[in-house]
């Protein structure tokens, strides 16, 4: 008896050959991955010194004597006040308040920031760099519909963010498996990060997005990184990263406040 496999083997509807070998040398290929871009040519800066610091005078400006409004969060407008800023709650709704910044409070808080960090992919290989002189590629943000040569245009399902999830993965130009690929409404609106965040860790192990839609949903995408990297890797590096935004005009509300707290304690 030995271990060595025949030359060649039946091709047969009962065999090892045909469809069985054809389905062996799909799943066994492994994509090589283009990485990151680091720029050598400096970006071209479309206003001078002169012009930037007009603009940024005349935000802070606007920061400390008309203010953005926090509606419903009273734990980040105590952080505010506490950092220095001026906090007054609105008159006609005791859970909004305007907080106006002095000049330079802004600024001092951005200088924590680092000019660019190392997000880890679960394969160590597919890790990028976000910040400085590097180009990261990814895919669409948020789309609820999708489009298709049988259907046409049709609101998206998770076997569709599955299928994309799987083609960013083979495309080696885009380094990094993005979030919300597309938006699967066949799934309540309660679980369907958990179903986002599970393809993106079974179907990929490039870098990927925070789910932010709640301050407990940014939780269970921390929760879920801390079962594939470790909870001590997730405390002392960078494995999500997401989008943060505020509302129109000037407000932050307690949805996307409280996202932004969950990550940042996360580290």
């Amino acid at each position: 008896m030995t271990d060595v496999q025949p030359a060649t083997a039946p091709t047969g509807r009962r065999g090892r050959g045909g469809a069985d070998a054809r389905r062996t040398a799909r799943t066994s290929t492994t994509v090589k991955q283009a990485g990151f871009i680091r720029r050598a040519v400096k970006p071209y800066e479309p206003f001078s010194d002169e012009q930037l610091e007009l603009i940024e005078r005349n935000a802070e400006t606007v920061l400390q004597e008309t203010g953005i409004d926090f509606y419903e969060d009273e734990e980040a407008v105590r952080m505010w006040k506490d950092a220095g800023a001026d906090v007054k709650a609105s008159a006609a709704d005791p859970k909004r308040f305007r907080v106006r910044f002095p000049k330079g409070l802004v600024r001092s808080l951005i200088k924590t920031a680092p000019r660019e960090y190392v997000q880890h992919a679960r394969n160590p290989a597919n890790s990028v760099t976000i910040g400085g002189n590097n180009m990261v590629f990814a895919p669409v943000y948020g789309p609820p519909f999708i489009r298709n040569l049988d259907e046409g245009r049709r609101y998206a399902t998770i076997e569709d963010f599955r299928n994309f999830a799987k083609l960013v993965y083979m495309l080696p130009s885009l380094h990094h498996a993005g979030g919300t690929l597309c938006e699967p409404v066949d799934i309540p609106v309660a679980k369907r990060h958990l179903d986002m965040i599970y393809t993106h860790i079974k179907y990929s192990d490039k870098p990927f997005m925070a789910s932010v839609t709640a301050g407990e949903r940014s939780a269970d995408s921390v929760a879920m990184a801390e079962m594939v990297f470790g909870k001590e890797f997730v405390d002392q590096n960078c494995v999500m990263t997401s989008l943060i935004n505020a509302n129109s005009p000037m407000v932050w509300d307690c949805v996307m406040l409280g996202a932004l707290k969950v990550l940042a304690r996360a580290n």
